[in-house]
């Protein structure tokens, strides 16, 4: 515990990183911050009264998760950072597909601003859309009779003001992120997700509390499940961790008077290559259904589709876990090019003892880490439905999203990442980390 806390001093000792840290939780807080400020035209006190008993096992609940809040409120983020999520989806799919994507990939770094640049234009396209959808929703909600848009307030004037409040919202999310990665700590985008989740985590001990003293669980159930969450964290870090190395030697060089290669190194292949990535993919794609059914809150057949989506829902589990594991192959498959590494190797003098340098080597590179995303996949489309399931025992459905699911995933994936790069910066200035073995490895 002393070896942690003088770690922790030790941050504050290095300007820059010292810096970096105070950056990124100024801008954090003005994300919180932003999450209870309440749109124009919404009466807030008729709107805490209509969310008060209103159920958080649904996809709106769990979307409200990812923004701290902040949908439930009706607050200037309530669409949080998930329609740049969807609006990079969409470009990676493009990428995979079209010719003029592919050739903007091939163009280095003029064609990664190209990208950048669509995939904001299609931000504001998926948040104008959200947006609409959300005016639509707070039209039509009401407590006890009581409208939460006053009737003189409705009309073209309150949707389109709401459209602009949401989609600038998200548009300033998109940026304070951008420069949490730039200028601060970690990658900016998944700590917005990331502090929002938090937030939500003492509202859901407190939930959990309240149904321990009302009788309706005991102390004993609660340690048991306290003692599986423990048992899941910690397998969620081991597989973020896990990886399986293929040895490679290297020929030996002479230039000059100096003799290069001769040694053994080894490519590192993760279990879960593309890390946290497939569930908020897989989430944002599972939003699209609820997003288009809002359109039409009077319709009984949508509201009878709705109820295929409910979080709940075995058909919700079914399609997400499918989408988790096609989205951790396509992104793994973007992330990781055997072909580039084979070639990078067999420029470089190397190769994997027993395999030809070249196609083979890319051959058998693939099938390696084809094999080993299987498992990854499956172990994170379980991880991602299991609250789903421990809900139906008895314990609040605010405090299972946080028994494993994409809670826990972000959590711990976030952590690491973060964490890894106060340690680089810490062993960089010859101080300890927080890991005296210095071996913390993030997704990558």
């Amino acid at each position: 515990m002393a070896s942690f806390a003088e770690s922790f001093r030790n941050i504050f000792k290095i300007q820059e990183l010292r810096e970096r840290v105070l950056f990124t939780l100024g801008l954090l807080i003005v994300v919180r911050i932003g999450a209870h400020i309440t749109l124009p035209g919404v009466d807030a006190h008729v709107l805490a009264e209509a969310t008060r008993n209103a159920t958080q096992d649904n996809l709106f609940g769990l979307y409200d998760l990812f923004v701290g809040g902040a949908f439930s409120n009706a607050a200037i983020f309530a669409l949080g950072i998930m329609p740049y999520i969807s609006s990079s989806i969409i470009i990676q799919l493009l990428s995979a597909v079209l010719p003029y994507f592919q050739k903007l990939q091939k163009e280095g770094e003029e064609g990664r601003k190209k990208i950048t640049q669509l995939t904001r234009y299609g931000t504001v396209l998926v948040a104008s859309v959200q947006a609409w959808g959300v005016s639509v929703r707070l039209t039509f909600m009401n407590a006890n009779g009581v409208p939460i848009v006053p009737q003189e307030v409705q009309g073209v004037l309150f949707t389109f003001s709401t459209i602009i409040i949401l989609t600038a919202g998200t548009i300033f999310l998109m940026w304070m992120g951008e420069q949490i990665t730039e200028r601060g700590i970690g990658n900016g985008i998944s700590l917005i997700i990331f502090i929002g989740i938090v937030d939500r985590l003492p509202y859901a001990l407190l939930d959990e509390y309240r149904l321990l003293a009302a009788g309706q669980t005991n102390l004993i159930v609660e340690l048991v499940f306290l003692t599986i969450m423990v048992f899941l964290i910690s397998a969620v870090v081991l597989m973020t961790r896990a990886e399986r190395r293929i040895p490679v030697q290297y020929a030996k060089r002479v230039v000059g008077r100096k003799i290069f290669g001769g040694v053994t190194q080894f490519i590192p292949l993760r279990v879960n290559t593309a890390g946290v990535m497939p569930i908020i993919f897989a989430q944002s794609i599972m939003f699209v259904p609820n997003t288009i059914l809002t359109f039409f809150p009077e319709s009984e057949l949508m509201a009878s589709l709705a109820g295929y989506f409910r979080f709940d829902s075995f058909v919700y589990s079914f399609f997400y876990a499918l989408l988790i594991i096609f989205f951790t192959y396509f992104y793994t498959a973007i992330a990781f090019n055997p072909k580039d590494v084979a070639e990078t190797m067999k420029k470089q003098g190397g190769f994997i003892p027993g395999i030809r340098p070249g196609t083979q080597t890319a051959e058998f590179i693939d099938n390696i880490l084809t094999r080993i995303t299987l498992p990854g996949s499956i172990f994170l489309a379980i991880i991602a439905i299991l609250p789903a399931f421990i809900s139906r025992f008895g314990v609040s459905p605010n405090f299972a999203q946080f028994f494993g699911g994409t809670s826990l995933l972000i959590m711990v994936g976030v952590a690491l990442d973060t964490l890894q790069q106060i340690e680089t910066h810490l062993k960089m200035r010859h101080y300890d980390g927080f890991l005296k073995s210095g071996r913390i490895k993030g997704r990558r």
